[in-house]
C-alpha cells in the first residue's frame, strides 16, 4: 500500500533529487471528514518526508486538499486543541528553512472554491502568496476538457485572487514559478543524462 512512510517512495525521491527531476505529490493533509480538535493525520508524515529529501524539488498538489478533505480550520470553542488553520500550516512550512524544497500547487476547482469563498479567504490567501511569491504554482488540473472555455474555467474562477495579488506575485504564481522550476530541472536532468548515459 502506498504511504508517505514507504521506503519505495524514499527511493524514488532520492533518485529524483540526484537527477534533478521535479516531484509532484498528491497527498491529502488529513483524512476525509476529520474530527475537529485533531491535528491533520498526514501533516507530520509529509514534513518528515520533505526533510528526508532536502535536495528534491517537491510540489504539494492542491495544497494537500482533496474532494472531501476540507481545509484545516481554527478550533471551535467545543474543541480547542486544533491550533492552526490551513493557511497557518502552509505559512509555517514556508518559513521553515528545512522545507525550502517545498512548493504548493493551487490547481483544481475544489481548492479554488475555498480560496474565493469569501472576501476574507481571498485576502488571507493573497497575503500568504504575496509574502512567499516564489513558492506557489497555478494549474487547471482539468481532465479531458471538451473545449477551451471548460479548460479556462478554473483560471477565471480564481479572478478574485488574481485581483488581490500584487503584480509580481500574480506573474510568478500564474507562470513565472512554473517556468523557473521546470527550466532549472530540465538543465539538471540533461546534465545528469550526459554524465550517466551509456555510450
Amino acid at each position: 500500500m502506498a504511504s508517505l512512510t514507504n521506503p519505495a517512495l524514499d527511493s524514488i525521491l532520492d533518485f529524483a533529487g540526484k537527477v534533478g527531476l521535479v516531484v509532484i505529490i498528491h497527498n491529502d493533509i488529513d483524512m476525509p471528514f476529520a474530527k475537529k480538535g485533531i491535528d491533520p493525520v498526514y501533516l507530520k508524515q509529509m514534513k518528515d518526508l520533505l526533510r528526508r529529501h532536502p535536495t528534491t524539488t517537491i510540489i504539494w498538489a492542491h495544497v494537500g486538499l482533496g474532494r472531501v478533505v476540507q481545509p484545516v480550520q481554527y478550533a471551535t470553542e467545543e474543541s480547542s486543541q486544533r491550533s492552526s488553520s490551513q493557511l497557518e500550516i502552509v505559512e509555517e512550512m514556508l518559513k521553515d528553512p528545512a522545507l525550502k524544497n517545498l512548493y504548493f500547487d493551487i490547481s483544481w476547482d475544489e481548492v479554488a472554491k475555498y480560496v474565493v469563498a469569501t472576501p476574507k479567504s481571498i485576502q488571507n490567501t493573497a497575503s500568504v502568496i504575496n509574502r512567499f511569491p516564489d513558492r506557489f504554482l497555478f494549474g487547471t488540473d482539468v481532465v479531458a476538457p471538451p473545449n477551451q472555455p471548460f479548460y479556462l474555467a478554473i483560471y477565471y474562477m480564481y479572478q478574485p485572487l488574481w485581483n488581490a495579488l500584487n503584480k509580481e506575485s500574480s506573474e510568478k504564481l500564474r507562470k513565472g514559478n512554473y517556468e523557473r522550476i521546470f527550466n532549472e530541472a530540465r538543465v539538471k536532468v540533461r546534465t545528469w543524462e550526459k554524465a550517466n548515459a551509456r555510450q
